[in-house]
């Protein structure tokens, strides 16, 4: 009879159960394993054969047939090397056959019969909890982990002899401990920003609201510094978005032993050749890409005009809707893709047009052509459009400190609780309204609608322009505790739409 063991696969972010079939026969001595397996796991008879025999067990000199099912899903990578080789180990009769159900393994093995990590293990412990599976076997780097989970039995052993010695009940592995969630620590602080008053009031709007955000300014006015300073002034991550993140992390191979848990926001920054496929997520077997690794965080996009127009545009639906959708032949996997986008460009090529201290050297042409690289539709989704001018000598030598990214954070977190207990929905913020909510929650009273009517009229603004601005003055209104929107708010967020005004670059 077939010996039976559990393990499971990945898809996307979601884990299937795999049950894994080794059969037994007379014949020629070989290996065949079937069920849609990928090269990793073909490549597996070689690392269990080793690993098998350096740690003093036998492997059959029989026809050997494993079959991992159901066969219609595609299995891939290395973590199915310790499950093929308990099932081997109980149809050889080295292992108990009754102690074996009710286990999950993942786990891959090093040519030694040492237990190597593997990733994925965060998506499998939910599966293995909500299966009512009676315990994880899993690599020992991959124990803290899997513990995230409450309510599952995780067994971590760091070799394959230990766990046949488990099994036999001679060996009790230490329980893992699970990480519990700690404050995040930044290494940047908003106060070390030296003027730039404007921006700095900017990236708490955008931090509050949820609102994306374009930094223009020349070389070296701080647009970076300003970028990676947005982190730092968000909300702590609550547990539930944490083990999001986390399980985006885990399925894409970044978590660390040390920190399995993922507790400060992510800030991704990839650089302006990044494929759409690196940014987007995709591949033969889809990965996430920058955007899902910064979900609940930053995504920053340096030298904006610089990336690809595809991979720009690609950005579109993503921002909308908060995840991405990505289809293959064999089926369609969706990442979760709510962040925070922040842009930076220089105003021009040269990266001077508008300062006061170095001549432009671009013409009408180059500068109109500059700005045409980013597509209308693009623009429209960001909230702000900012102008970030380069900082005075003066208040770059004055020895004085802003305000603390502590503080500003209080202030944040009191104006997304408002937001919260309006909308009654938990993370719901003000950028994420549709068009019904913006009429029944972002009415402006009569001089904040007089105001909006003149500025619509002068700058041609598009819907979702407009749109963008009720949902900024919303959102400054929050910080203010103000349910009402004043003409003062819709003001102060119509500067923020400079891209809107008429004549700006020529």
């Amino acid at each position: 009879m077939p010996q039976r063991v559990f393990t499971a696969t990945v898809v996307g972010l979601e884990a299937f159960a795999v049950e894994v079939e080794v059969d037994l026969a007379f014949g020629l001595p070989g290996t065949t394993i079937v069920g849609l397996p990928d090269n990793a796991v073909r490549e597996s008879r070689e690392r269990i054969r080793a690993a098998l025999r350096n740690s003093g067990y036998d492997y059959p000199d029989r026809r050997v047939t494993i079959n991992l099912a159901p066969a219609d899903i595609r299995k891939e990578g290395a973590g199915f090397d310790l499950p093929m080789a308990i099932g081997l180990l109980a149809a050889t009769g080295v292992l108990p056959e009754e102690v074996l159900p009710g286990h999950l393994f993942l786990g891959e093995l090093a040519l030694d019969g040492r237990l190597k990590a593997t990733r994925g293990v965060l998506p499998v412990a939910l599966m293995a909890r909500e299966q009512g599976f009676a315990a994880l076997v899993v690599p020992r780097e991959n124990g803290p982990e899997a513990a995230l989970v409450p309510g599952l039995k995780v067994l971590p052993f760091g070799h394959l002899s230990e766990v046949v010695e488990y099994f036999h009940g001679r060996l009790t592995p230490e329980r893992p401990s699970s990480p519990s969630p700690s404050p995040p620590s930044y290494e940047e602080d908003l106060a070390d920003i030296v003027g730039q008053e404007q921006a700095r009031r900017a990236l708490e709007v955008a931090a509050a609201g949820g609102h994306n955000l374009l930094l223009i300014g020349p070389p070296g006015a701080g647009k970076t510094m300003l970028a990676k300073r947005l982190p730092t002034i968000l909300p702590e991550m609550s547990f539930e978005e944490a083990l999001e993140t986390t399980r985006i992390y885990s399925v894409a191979g970044l978590l660390s032993p040390e920190r399995p848990l993922v507790t400060a926001r992510p800030f991704r920054s990839p650089h302006h050749t990044i494929s759409d496929v690196g940014l987007i997520g995709g591949g033969t077997q889809p990965r996430p890409g920058e955007i899902s690794l910064a979900h609940n965080g930053v995504l920053f996009l340096d030298e904006l005009p610089e990336f690809n127009r595809r991979v720009l545009e690609a950005l579109r639906e993503p921002l909308e809707e908060g995840r991405v959708t990505i289809t293959r032949a064999t089926g369609s996997v969706t990442f979760p893709a709510r962040f925070m986008l922040v842009c930076a460009m220089n105003p021009c090529r040269c990266g001077y047009y508008g300062d006061p201290r170095r001549a432009c050297q671009c013409s009408p042409q180059e500068i109109r052509r500059y700005r045409s690289r980013l597509s209308g539709p693009l623009l429209d989704r960001l909230d702000i459009h900012l102008e970030v001018p380069a900082v005075d000598y003066r208040e770059l030598s004055a020895d004085r400190r802003g305000e603390p990214s502590e503080k500003v954070r209080e202030r944040v977190a009191r104006a997304r609780r408002r937001q919260e207990e309006r909308y009654r929905q938990p993370g719901k913020l003000n950028a994420h309204l549709g068009a019904r909510e913006i009429k029944k929650w972002c009415l402006p009273d009569e001089a904040g609608r007089r105001l909006l009517e003149k500025a619509c009229e002068r700058l041609g603004l598009s819907a979702r322009a407009y749109h963008r601005i009720l949902k900024l003055a919303r959102t400054i209104a929050d910080l203010e505790g103000s349910e009402t929107i004043s003409a003062v708010h819709l003001s102060e967020a119509i500067q923020y739409r400079s891209l809107d005004r008429p004549l700006y670059g020529y």
